[in-house]
């Protein structure tokens, strides 16, 4: 155990040398008043060392702080900010030395997050929640991958939107592309790409639950179906909906053309089959193509037929493609 130094008051685990002078009446009344008792003048004559009523921990404060403003007990403050941290989920570390307003945390995932104290205190209420940057960075990067391309860093141009990416399996173009765009699908390589009519396609058909006791489907037609379930559709992020069938088809100008056609079928023999928007709008960010749980089973029906038809189609087409390469090769000779 280390052995007190002479003249000195420990004050947060530090030794600080006491200051001889006075302890005026009125700094005494002062320091009641504001919840502490005075009980030195430490370090130089500016300085004084306040015992908190609260807590009973000793802290240095300046004259002037005492006399003119509100002082603040060090370590009931460390309580309450560890206090709010554990409410916001969050291991309250320490301090950041070179900004006041800031404190080191450990987040769940094991990283250590610099937050202003207010913006803790929000997340603590639920009003807004917290995110790592070195996991949310990792998301992004697995996305990126996912769809062909690499995650370089932050929009040169400082819009929080957008990333900067490398087109890694394709023409290697480093361009801007808004970071929700590369999480749905919704985009195209500005260089390399093709406009969504020339490339594949689908139609699909989905099932989504408005209420516990009701559901409807959906018939549409999209490059990326399963994008369009998970990002596009709900306006309620727990809205349940399942994609039920995805027919592919071999392009978007094809697949619109089909689509289309499958409406005026269902308009023509199903003429109450489809959903008014007042029962859905609330729910799905779409005015149309929303049809009575009926006529999921024709639908269904229509695009199994569809399928078959679509792989006769593909088939005939890899058979004239070779038929015209061996043509090419007789040529050349």
């Amino acid at each position: 155990m280390s052995q007190p130094i002479p003249n000195t008051l420990p004050i947060g685990g530090t030794p600080q040398p006491i200051h001889p002078g006075a302890l005026h009446a009125h700094w005494k009344k002062m320091a009641r008043k504001k919840g502490f008792e005075l009980i030195a003048r430490v370090t130089d004559r500016y300085h004084l060392a306040l015992r908190c009523k609260c807590c009973g921990e000793l802290s240095s404060t300046k004259l002037f702080v005492l006399m003119n403003a509100r002082p603040l007990c060090p370590h009931c403050l460390a309580r309450r900010r560890q206090s709010r941290a554990r409410r916001a989920h969050l291991r309250f570390l320490r301090r950041d030395p070179s900004d006041t307003r800031y404190g080191v945390y450990k987040a769940p995932c094991g990283h250590e997050l610099r937050r202003q104290f207010g913006f803790v205190e929000r997340i603590a209420r639920g009003e807004v929640s917290h995110r790592c940057e070195t996991c949310q960075h990792a998301r992004e990067q697995e996305e990126a991958i996912a769809r062909g391309w690499q995650l370089i860093g932050p929009d040169p141009e400082g819009n929080h939107n957008y990333r900067l990416y490398r087109h890694k399996e394709g023409c290697g173009i480093v361009t801007r592309i808004a970071r929700v765009n590369m999480k749905t699908g919704r985009f195209d390589c500005p260089q390399c790409g093709e406009c969504w009519s020339a490339e594949p396609s689908a139609i699909y058909l989905m099932r989504i639950t408005l209420a516990p006791d009701k559901h409807v489907v959906k018939l549409g037609f999209s490059r990326d179906p399963e994008s369009r379930l998970l990002h596009q559709l709900h306006r309620v992020p727990d809205l349940p909906r399942q994609l039920i069938k995805s027919v592919p088809i071999r392009s978007g100008r094809q697949a619109q053309r089909l689509e289309k056609k499958l409406h005026a079928w269902l308009a023509t023999r199903f003429p109450e089959g489809r959903v008014p928007p007042e029962e859905f709008a609330h729910l799905l960010k779409v005015k149309s193509e929303i049809y009575r749980p009926e006529l999921e089973q024709p639908i269904s029906q229509k695009l199994d037929r569809l399928m078959r038809k679509e792989r006769r189609a593909a088939s005939r087409s890899r058979t004239k493609h070779r038929a015209r390469q061996v043509r090419l090769r007789k040529v050349r000779r």
